[in-house]
């Protein structure tokens, strides 16, 4: 009896052995530990190189004064948008202003001077002529004759004379009227009243800082790239432009300018671009970035 009991159990257990024949299969995904499955691209994203530099302007200067005195009035304040040659502020001009008043006088005066010789100088070559056809005549010696010519000959030398002088006031006259363009402090170009030092009643010197005027545009970018950009990088090459200040506008650039030389401090070379059409809120003085695709250089 006891060994019927055994051979059964062996049976049973033979049987249960063969049923298992196939591995059980744990699907990955349905553990919450399996890592997640890594897909790879079989184009990989572009490398680029970005470069930062302020936004600059070509024109961007302090206007100092060029005259010593005191402002009389400003005309232009920060932030005034300005064209070449309007007036920023104005100095007191009464001084200069009498200066060139008497100078012009005695333009006018040395003018009608040189006027009054020519007429005599006129006279007197009449007078020649006539002195000169009596002595062919007999009527006259030849003395009173060569009289007559030296006095026509020195009343020539006078009329030069006075016309040298007429240049030397008509050239102090033109002086006086620099010195009195100075008293105006004029913009040297398009663009707007950056930052103003200058006060109404202020006493200045030449030199003294009066105002600082900015353009506007065009907006350019300089730059440094590493030296094996050289030879890579192009006039009139775009790359992208944006801005920290702006980060949901984008903006396109063409390089200007290529320094032809490595720096070799740096191991770098100079590029300057310009912002192509609506600069849309951009302003010199700002941080922007280009992004120069580094394919371009290998």
């Amino acid at each position: 009896m006891k060994l019927r009991f055994v051979c059964l159990i062996a049976i049973t257990a033979l049987g249960l052995g063969c049923d298992d024949s196939r591995p059980s299969v744990v699907a990955a995904s349905n553990s919450p530990d399996a890592p997640s499955p890594i897909v790879t691209s079989s184009k990989p994203a572009p490398e680029v190189f970005v470069a930062s530099g302020p936004l600059i302007v070509e024109n961007q200067v302090d206007v100092d004064a060029e005259k010593d005195g005191v402002i009389a009035s400003i005309v232009a304040d920060t932030g005034t948008r300005v064209q070449k040659g309007q007036i920023l502020a104005q100095l007191d001009d009464r001084q200069a202003r009498a200066n060139l008043e008497a100078a012009a006088a005695r333009t006018r005066s040395t003018e009608a001077d040189l006027h009054n010789w020519e007429a005599e100088a006129k006279v007197l070559d009449a007078d020649l002529r006539r002195a000169e056809k009596l002595w062919q005549a007999g009527v006259i010696p030849q003395e009173q004759m060569e009289h007559v010519r030296y006095k026509a000959e020195s009343d020539h030398w006078d009329v030069e004379r006075v016309q040298q002088l007429l240049v030397d006031a008509q050239a102090t006259q033109q002086s006086l009227q620099l010195e009195l363009d100075k008293t105006k402090v004029v913009a040297p170009f398009d663009g707007i009243v950056a930052r103003r030092y200058a006060r109404v009643g202020q006493k200045i010197a030449v030199g003294d800082r009066l105002f600082w005027v900015s353009a506007e545009s065009p907006l350019r970018l300089r730059f440094t790239l590493p030296e094996n950009f050289a030879g890579h990088i192009n006039k009139g090459q775009r790359f992208a432009l944006t801005s920290p200040d702006l980060q949901d506008q984008h903006w396109n650039a063409a390089v200007v300018q290529i320094s032809p030389v490595v720096d070799p401090s740096s191991g770098t070379i100079e590029v300057l671009c310009e912002v192509l059409g609506p600069t849309n809120g951009l302003r010199p003085g700002m941080t922007a970035n280009v992004r120069v695709p580094t394919n371009e250089s290998h």
